[in-house]
């Protein structure tokens, strides 16, 4: 007996899965387009307001041009690629709902790339680069400690001797410009991959999240045993898929900065070579935001398992071990009808429902009955303006207020023009009671700063008067009054200002 039947089953099992469907659709030539344009490594998720206007336009766009386009608005076909797996709709930060590829869409657009990216991808470099990474995995699943120490012994000794003649002035060889561009493809190929590869823990996170919501919400069996099937299922999760595994050595690599400081280096020298001029500006593009990709995909996967804790976490404190048995069997019950439903209903689908129960004619007593202190009066309020301290007069109300700047400005004034006072400090001092107030310090510093006087790096001591009578010393910096008739003529003009 041959294989042929086992194959057969594989190969139904891969056309059935969302991404050949979409490569074989009759309007792959519109939606795959359209996510190229919507989406790139800098938009990984859009408003679902903004992709439904912004598909309507692409689509108005292509029937202008007289290309034929599938029936429905944005809205609908949106929708529609939801329930393909091509697209995925889920809440956003601020509340509102956005779309992002899914990864049966990203390995679509990967394959697109690939078959339409005119270059051989089997050179030199290529088979070098294969060479030493099944050297490398040799080494790892080698357990034998002797064959691992004399592999590293020759890894050691060709890195030195290349090290010695490299030093000694040997020419260095450089590699050739089918092997550069081919290393580019390489490098290329492997970061389209990328964004698959996360999206798909992404996508493994979120399939046990509904899980564990749907046992909590249906299952009979204690919190307990669905939360160890919770962690259990955590644990293993980067370990027995192989997108899991994938992750877990990107998240150690990220861990060490210099791994990424060197990985930066290393594209910025690629980027700088002659050679890499033959690259598209997108390709380039790609390959700047390489670390990037890397961030934001390992961030996606953690936001998703820190959602889920925290709705297990919301779930388990709001849990009632006394509510009513009967009414959270019905709820289960509607929930479970619901999303069963919601399988196979269209966007304008509803059911009829009654939101209250019909009223019962049943005979029963007033809820409420006449209270004598309800209609009695309130007590009058108690006359306390005796009580009430004197009112200030305007002098002291004008006392407790700002500067006087008018007062003060002409006091400034005089001082200048009769040159008399030395010092801005001696000019309070011997002002009158009432322009000698702590606050009168800061407006006579004002006047200064708008006459542009320069402060010196002594201070003065100033007596100023409360309106109380109290005294207080301050000290203020030292400012000279300069007469007027000694100012140059473009002061003098500022000071009449």
């Amino acid at each position: 007996m041959s294989d042929i039947e086992g194959e057969v089953a594989r190969v139904k099992d891969a056309l059935d899965r969302p991404t050949l469907q979409l490569l074989d659709r009759k309007w792959a030539a519109v939606a795959l387009p359209i996510f190229v344009c919507s989406f790139s490594q800098e938009v990984r998720s859009l408003p679902a307001e903004r992709l439904h206007a912004q598909v309507g336009t692409y689509l108005d766009e292509l029937q202008t041009a007289g290309h034929p386009v599938p029936a429905g608005n944005g809205k609908s076909l949106c929708m529609q690629w939801v329930r393909q797996q091509w697209l995925y709709r889920e809440p956003g930060a601020d509340g509102q709902e956005q779309y992002r590829l899914t990864s049966h869409a990203q390995d679509a657009l990967n394959i697109i790339e690939e078959m339409t990216r005119e270059r051989s991808f089997l050179s030199g470099s290529r088979i070098t680069t294969i060479m030493e990474t099944v050297s490398r995995v040799a080494m790892d699943a080698n357990p034998d400690r002797e064959a691992r120490i004399n592999r590293l012994d020759e890894q050691i000794a060709a890195l030195t001797a290349e090290r010695e003649r490299l030093a000694l002035g040997g020419e260095i060889v450089d590699a050739s410009e089918n092997d550069l561009i081919s290393g580019f493809v390489e490098v290329l190929r492997n970061l389209d991959g990328l964004p698959g590869d996360f999206k798909r823990v992404e996508e493994s996170v979120t399939a046990m999240h509904r899980s564990i919501l749907r046992n909590l919400r249906e299952d009979e069996r204690p919190i307990g045993e669905v939360l160890d099937e919770y962690l259990h299922t955590s644990r293993n999760l980067l370990k027995t898929t192989p997108e899991g595994q994938a992750f877990e050595g990107a998240f150690e690599l990220l861990r060490n900065k210099d791994w990424l400081s060197r990985l930066r280096r290393d594209i910025d020298t690629i980027l700088t070579h002659p050679y890499a001029g033959t690259l598209l500006p997108d390709e380039q593009k790609k390959m700047r935001a390489t670390v990037e990709v890397i961030r934001s995909g390992i961030d996606d996967v953690l936001n998703r398992r820190t959602r889920l804790s925290a709705t297990l976490r919301e779930h388990i404190e709001n849990y009632d071990q006394i509510r009513n048995r009967e009414l959270d069997a019905t709820l289960r019950g509607i929930d479970r009808e619901l999303r069963t439903w919601m399988q196979t209903a269209r966007a304008r689908s509803n059911v009829e429902v009654e939101l209250f129960p019909p009223a019962l004619d049943v005979d029963h007593l007033r809820l409420r009955t006449y209270d004598t202190d309800s209609e009695r009066a309130p007590e009058p309020l108690e006359d306390v303006s005796g009580d009430a301290p004197e009112p200030l007069s305007l002098a002291e109300i004008r006392q407790q207020g700002g500067p006087s700047l008018g007062d003060l400005r002409r006091e400034l004034d005089q001082a200048l023009t009769t040159g008399d006072t030395d010092t801005a400090a001696a000019l309070f001092n011997r002002l009158p009671g009432d322009l000698r107030r702590p606050v009168e310090i800061l407006g006579l510093m004002h006047l200064l700063a708008r006459l542009d006087a320069m402060p010196e790096a002594d201070r003065e001591p100033v007596e100023a008067i409360r309106p109380d009578g109290s005294r207080r010393e301050f000290h203020m910096p030292k400012f000279a009054l300069v007469p007027t008739s000694e100012q140059p003529a473009d002061a003098r003009g500022d000071a009449d200002d």
